[in-house]
């Protein structure tokens, strides 16, 4: 940590700063489903869904999922492919899977009661700093930080701390600053002040200084540097990808699919048979045709390309080649290669990219 990194904290009026902050808060809060109650169970669910993911993206899914499992009990004993497909179109899928794994830890070794402690919490499958932070400040009234995105980037501009948030070091830097400053009558409304004046007015670009409840606190907007703020180095350039995927029926009118491996980018979801396609030392369709007979003991006859589909990840671009075609052979169906109706495909969770696929087929 830099010597200087919190160097304007002692000058900060810290009782002023939570009484202007979690005022505005009272006032203005967003109304949410999960703020309905303090429920730890539903703080738990909403954080996890709202990790890279707009909130007005997860209000809909999480009132569905809420649905389906009210309970931790209910979520700790449902099959992982009913949590998947609840959790379909939300992406970054291991997020489902560690709540699933953790809820039924919960519910065998806590008694279904989700632990009010940092140190039991933190051990929770898929809980990190900041998930622990939340839930037991907005549910327990722990005052535990909780530092995600926006977080960071208000406290860079009212303490004016130009270390790179990029950095995964950094964030002690913003948890102190938060352990410093965090209302301890109030440590639910102070945290999740930061996080809503970082969503709605303290934004990455042109954040809304003249509506900021905590202006006169911020040495940024003094000084006129709030655009600066905070410092953040690039990713590196997303790797490119190209695919080509098979939408293969039988005699009877069933399409084959496939379920993805157990580990990795969107396990255990179901997808359309489909490869990597490298070098053209054959053709694509060749290739295809190739990898179908080896990796999934299907014969096809493939028609021309049907349809393109570009999905990006933070890290990848997918580029997917549909192909249709009918299938002549199988050597056998297992547990992750299926045939099934146009009926049936609705109740598998397939990934964002294969759901276009299957807009396009049945629809």
């Amino acid at each position: 940590m830099k010597k200087n990194s919190l160097k304007n904290l002692e000058a900060v009026d810290k009782t002023a700063f939570c009484q202007d902050l979690i005022g505005w808060f009272t006032e203005e809060m967003r109304d949410l489903p999960w703020r309905k109650d303090q429920d730890p169970y539903k703080v738990w669910v909403s954080e996890i869904m709202l990790q890279q993911t707009r909130v007005d993206t997860v209000i809909p899914y999480f009132n569905r999922f809420m649905e389906q499992f009210p309970t931790i009990e209910a979520l700790s004993e449902a099959e992982e492919e009913r949590v998947l497909k609840a959790w379909e179109g939300l992406g970054y899928y291991s997020r489902a899977r560690n709540l699933h794994s953790a809820v039924k830890e919960v519910q065998v070794k806590y008694e279904g009661k989700v632990p009010d402690n940092p140190k039991e919490i933190s051990s929770l499958k898929g809980v990190g700093p900041y998930t622990a932070g939340a839930i037991l400040s907005i549910a327990y009234g722990i005052p535990e930080p909780a530092v995600d995105g926006n977080v960071m980037r208000v406290l860079s501009r009212i303490l004016f701390i130009e270390d790179d948030i990029a950095k995964p070091s950094s964030r002690k830097i913003f948890e102190k600053a938060v352990r410093e400053l965090i209302s301890h009558e109030n440590p639910s409304y102070f945290n999740q002040a930061l996080m809503e004046l970082g969503a709605i007015v303290c934004t990455p670009t042109s954040p809304s200084c003249l509506l900021c409840p905590v202006r006169e606190h911020c040495v940024a907007f003094h000084e006129g540097v709030q655009g600066e703020l905070p410092v953040k180095t690039k990713n590196k350039k997303q790797r490119e990808v190209h695919l080509a995927a098979a939408v293969l029926k039988d005699d009877s009118g069933r399409t084959l699919i496939h379920k993805r491996a157990e580990k990795g980018l969107l396990a255990n979801l179901w997808e359309f048979p489909n490869i990597e396609i490298h070098l053209p030392f054959k053709t694509e369709k060749d290739q295809v045709k190739q990898a179908l007979q080896s990796e999934y003991g299907a014969d096809a006859v493939l028609g021309e390309m049907v349809g393109k589909i570009e999905h990006v990840f933070s890290h990848l671009t997918w580029t997917i080649h549909v192909y249709e075609g009918s299938l002549t052979a199988l050597t056998e169906e297992k547990p992750d290669l299926k045939l099934v109706t146009p009926e049936q495909i609705e109740s598998y969770p397939f990934p964002v990219s294969h759901q276009k696929i299957i807009k396009q087929f049945y629809s």
